[in-house]
């Protein structure tokens, strides 16, 4: 009869364990995405006194702020207020303390930021920091509000969804697990959440002529910033003989008509935290797959006199860089994910590795290739990547950076003339201030039978800092009235260029979940939030909204 009993016993305790492995996870606000405006989101939802759960694809949070972007694209710092305020101001305490410079003394730190000093002693921020540090400072938010994070949680993006009179009822993963709400965030760098859930959005270039801009289309023959070739040079095998084939990156596609659309997306790459400390250094490996007639093109671009490598070394703290792209071949994979954003998981990871093969057998040719010239390779003899950050995944970056993929089309579009501050926003939740910035979109052979790059754009706000619409971060009332998207915002191609910058995306990741809460609060869907209410929520949490 004992064992008998304890049969029963195990009988009921499966039948709890099952019961409860296909309950729903419930909280106010499910945030989904694993980036910087995903956990200041969770953490202003706590702040308001809501339950949020954050379902997270990636293991690191952060995004591209943990990711290796850590020179920041402040713009005007002035306008950077809230809890993304906090996240610098958290970096300031961080390196105000002697322990944090293990590889070279505060004192001979260069303090360059991107138009700011790196440490602004006066208002107590940093703009400048080292991968490990953001991170810690996002795992350090997850402890002090209790944060309930599911990490490694992809989103069902066929079935996963589920809606009813129009709102999302719940969300299920891959692994089978269902988060219920009642309002939800898509805080993802492709916008997964809103697609799935049947919001409008767009991929590419919109023409100029859609929202009456000039910065928008095909740019064919506009070359800003120093991203294009400026001597001639031939993108054929044999060079000047265009039987022999085209050199690896170059599209042998007419790039279009000034002024039209496409689907074509800006470049990505990977932001390389990279060191010449020789105690802290990983001499650069040659990839399994490496192919140095991926970089003849480059070869040829030094012969012409090219000697612009190191120009985007940019210095953070301990003898680091954030390495960024510059010059008409580099870390950019120009032309390579043109199908990122509507990909499957698995497409996805094989882009991805592609950008890590390509940039890594990039590091290996420049420190290596004798079509390099001399004085390059001893200077990338110097450099390697830096042995203490990215420890888990072989000192590489975990993650790509995705600077533009599904943008939506919800109630209020954001274009150029709104950062050019020609139009006037009622409802502002945050400000931009950074340039108008495309890198480039793609490779071509001109008429006249050399190669050149198209897409890279840099146009200054005319009025400087502008505001940014509550309406860019919600849907049509008609498509859905439970989510926000505060990363994927209601833009165009090149507005978005200036509103992508990190610190704007955890301003508004805490705005959207300011408005979520008051949308639970007062049972309304999020087009119907009152203003007033959100604007005094907003002032009252130290956010900017006006210059």
């Amino acid at each position: 009869m004992k064992f008998l009993s304890f049969l029963g016993a195990l009988f009921l305790l499966s039948q709890v364990n099952c019961t409860s492995a296909d309950k729903p996870i419930e909280a106010d606000i499910v945030i989904y995405g694993g980036t910087s405006a995903a956990v200041i989101a969770a953490v202003q939802a706590k702040k308001s006194g809501k339950s949020v759960i954050v379902v997270s694809p990636d293991r690191h949070l952060g995004g591209l702020s943990s990711g290796g972007l850590g020179f920041t694209d402040t713009g005007d710092k002035s306008v950077i207020g809230g809890l993304s305020r906090d996240f610098y101001h958290r970096v300031y305490r961080h390196y105000a303390d002697s322990a944090a410079w293990q590889w070279e003394r505060r004192e001979d730190y260069g303090n360059r930021g991107q138009g700011t000093p790196a440490i602004d002693g006066s208002a107590r921020t940093m703009w400048i920091f080292e991968p490990h540090v953001a991170e810690q400072i996002f795992e350090n938010y997850v402890d002090e509000y209790d944060l309930q994070v599911h990490r490694d949680e992809w989103l069902d993006r066929e079935n996963g969804v589920e809606k009813a009179g129009g709102r999302i009822v719940s969300i299920t993963t891959l692994s089978g697990k269902t988060y219920r709400g009642k309002m939800f965030l898509d805080a993802t760098y492709e916008g997964d959440l809103m697609a799935a859930a049947g919001v409008s959005y767009h991929v590419g270039r919109e023409a100029n002529s859609v929202y009456g801009e000039q910065w928008n289309g095909v740019q064919v023959g506009v070359l800003h910033h120093k991203h294009w070739f400026a001597a001639d040079i031939s993108p054929y095998k044999v060079p000047g003989d265009s039987t022999s084939g085209l050199l690896y990156g170059v599209s042998s596609e007419h790039p279009g008509e000034y002024g039209e659309g496409d689907h074509r997306v800006q470049a990505y790459c990977f932001r390389m935290c990279l060191s010449n400390h020789p105690d802290n250094r990983v001499v650069f490996p040659k990839p399994d797959n490496y192919n140095p007639e991926h970089y003849e093109l480059l070869a040829r671009v030094f012969a012409s006199g090219w000697r612009e490598t190191f120009e985007k070394f940019d210095e953070i703290p301990n003898k680091k860089t954030d390495t960024n792209n510059h010059g008409p071949f580099s870390t950019d994979f120009i032309g390579m994910n043109y199908d990122y954003p509507e990909a499957s998981y698995e497409r996805r990871k094989e882009i991805i590795k592609a950008h890590e093969d390509y940039q890594k057998g990039l590091m290996y040719f420049l420190a290596n290739d004798v079509k390099v010239p001399e004085e390059v390779r001893e200077e990338m003899a110097q450099w390697g990547l830096a042995k203490d950050e990215f420890t888990d995944n072989g000192h590489w970056p975990h993650q790509l950076y995705i600077r533009e993929a599904r943008r939506m089309v919800g109630q209020y579009v954001m274009t150029e003339h709104d950062t050019f501050s020609e139009r006037t926003i009622s409802d502002p939740v945050g400000m931009g201030s950074y340039t108008l910035d495309s890198h480039n979109v793609q490779r071509y052979v001109k008429p006249d039978g050399f190669v050149q790059n198209e897409g890279d754009i840099g146009v200054h706000p005319k009025e400087g800092p502008y505001q940014i619409s509550y309406g860019s971060l919600v849907p049509k009332r008609e498509e859905c009235t439970n989510l926000l998207v505060p990363v994927c915002v209601s833009s165009s191609h090149i507005a978005f260029g200036s509103i992508r910058m990190e610190p704007v995306f955890m301003i508004l990741g805490q705005s959207a979940a300011l408005a979520a809460s008051l949308a639970i609060e007062q049972g309304v869907g999020v087009q119907d939030v009152p203003y007033a209410d959100l604007e005094a929520q907003l002032l009252n949490e130290q956010q900017v909204l006006k210059k």
